[in-house]
């Protein structure tokens, strides 16, 4: 009954810390996004040099006669790896074509052809029978190309007042906040295998540890609502996260703005921001929001390998606190009795990996003058690798919770050893015997140390012993050297 409550009281507390993403999430588009293209990157075709130089002047304009070094194409080409923004590339297109047509910039016509072309594009690349062109360096100048080849010139009306630097901006925005969106459910379903894990050993006496030493006595339940609040945290972030990131670069065009008479808060809105940028200079440059996600993934991972370090433990021999099934548990090539936690392992390995995508970005962008420089290409890799690894590490963690059984009787052996009830032993001279606190802890030291030398427990010590120690002692002493009272009487907020 009583952990009845405290869950109702963990989910509400979830509800108005995480003020529901889900409010924040509604959309004006059409199309869910993914956080994670599940189908393989396509590898970019690398196409004969001279058809290659006319893709390419085609491209980016009539300022190069020759074709760029194979090297350097190479070096440039993002491709391989920025394929993944595709749906938010289209979706952006699209916004931006309809403002055209509605600002009288691009004919109805035009638009039409422009936006039934760009949605036949996306079932190319749904279906996976897209053609990416390392030679056309991005997934923006690819779905262009592609745009080019299915209706003519009007494919390069598409691209008036716009520059690739606001679109890359724009469509990257859109996948990092798609990106949170995933995670934040993920990290709930995690919250709520967790809470259920939680009831269930609500009453199941555990030790708790500091510096890994037993100390107090508490329960399976109280310990794993620990982890409740650290993602309750994570999620908050992730919110903060999106409400920052939530500004529209489109229109912001090179770095300067552009001529035309666009209308960015008709674009802005129907890619769901709340607003558009307020700096051009700043939109195309930006990209606080791949750092802040990179951020509040470093440490949600840290959460994870926290917990991952200590089922670890507990599934080890030596504690023998929990046990795994056999779905989540590894052998050996050698020895035939190990049970190897390995899923909680790599769990913990994975937080370097999202740790170090973070550094990486950080160092890419600690030196760059305004505005938009080729560095700012190496963004991408370092996101979609930690949204990657943290969105398989939250589902593993999620199935091993779920899959745990807690071995009841050796935590409760655990939590009675190593006198965990030597403090309810001073907080009781404090309260019946008017002894000072640190009067008190000096004598429930003296007392371990009795305990210790006879190689029994302080409720096994006899009322003689004790008043040997401090003559005010009573039979009433025994009353909190139980593990059960001494978890019981732990009942201040937030205990």
């Amino acid at each position: 009954m009583a952990m009845t409550t405290a869950k109702k009281a963990i989910d509400t507390r979830i509800k108005l810390r995480i003020l529901p993403l889900e409010q924040n999430r509604d959309r004006t588009m059409n199309e869910k996004k993914i956080i994670t293209s599940k189908q393989k990157p396509k590898p970019a075709t690398i196409l004969p040099s001279e058809e290659s130089k006319k893709v390419a002047n085609t491209m980016w304009g009539g300022r190069f006669k020759d074709s760029p070094d194979v090297l350097m194409e190479n070096i440039n080409a993002s491709i391989d790896f920025d394929q993944r923004l595709y749906i938010q590339d289209i979706t952006a297109s699209i916004a931006h074509c309809k403002m055209l047509v509605d600002q009288k910039i691009l004919d109805t016509s035009a638009g039409k052809s422009i936006i039934n072309g760009l949605k036949e594009i996306k079932n190319e690349i749904d279906k996976g029978s897209f053609e990416f062109k390392k030679s056309l360096e991005d997934i923006h100048l690819n779905i262009e190309g592609r745009l080019a080849e299915k209706i003519g010139d009007d494919a390069g009306r598409l691209h008036t007042a716009r520059s690739r630097n606001d679109q890359v901006a724009t469509g990257f925005k859109l996948w990092v906040r798609d990106a949170i969106d995933t995670l934040d459910e993920e990290l709930k379903n995690f919250q709520t295998a967790i809470l259920d894990q939680a009831e269930k050993n609500a009453g199941t006496i555990m030790p708790g540890f500091t510096h890994l030493q037993a100390a107090q006595p508490i329960t399976v339940g109280h310990h794993l609502l620990a982890y409740v609040e650290m993602l309750g945290r994570d999620r908050g972030r992730l919110r903060d996260a999106r409400a920052r990131l939530n500004e529209s670069p489109l229109g912001s065009a090179a770095l300067a703005g552009t001529s035309f008479p666009i209308n960015r808060e008709q674009t802005a809105r129907e890619l769901g921001f709340d607003r558009p940028s307020a700096n051009s200079m700043d939109a195309v440059s930006d990209r606080d929001f791949a750092l802040e996600f990179l951020s509040t993934a470093s440490i949600t991972a840290l959460h994870l390998s926290r917990l991952g370090e200590e089922i670890v433990i507990w599934c080890s021999a030596q504690f023998d606190f929990a046990r795994l099934s056999d779905a989540f548990s590894t052998g050996s090539s050698i020895m035939p009795q190990k049970r190897n936690p390995d899923g909680a392992e790599l769990v913990r390995g994975k937080s370097g990996r999202i740790i170090a995508s973070l550094i990486n970005l950080i160092t890419v962008i600690k030196g760059l003058p305004m505005a938009y420089s080729k560095d700012l290409q190496e963004d991408k890799e370092p996101v979609f690798e930690a949204a990657d690894s943290l969105s398989i590490s939250i589902a593993v963690m999620t199935a091993m919770l779920k899959d745990m059984e807690f071995n009841v009787q050796n935590l409760k052996k655990a939590a009675e050893s190593g006198f965990t009830t030597a403090t309810d032993l001073a907080d009781w001279m404090v309260r019946v015997l008017n002894i000072p606190f640190r009067k008190a802890h000096n004598i429930a030291g003296q007392m371990v140390s009795i305990a210790e030398e006879k190689g029994c427990r302080l409720d096994e010590l006899s009322l003689a012993e004790m008043k040997a120690v401090e003559p005010k002692f009573t039979n009433d002493v025994f009353s909190v050297l139980g593990v059960e009272e001494s978890v019981i009487s732990r009942n201040s907020f937030g205990g």
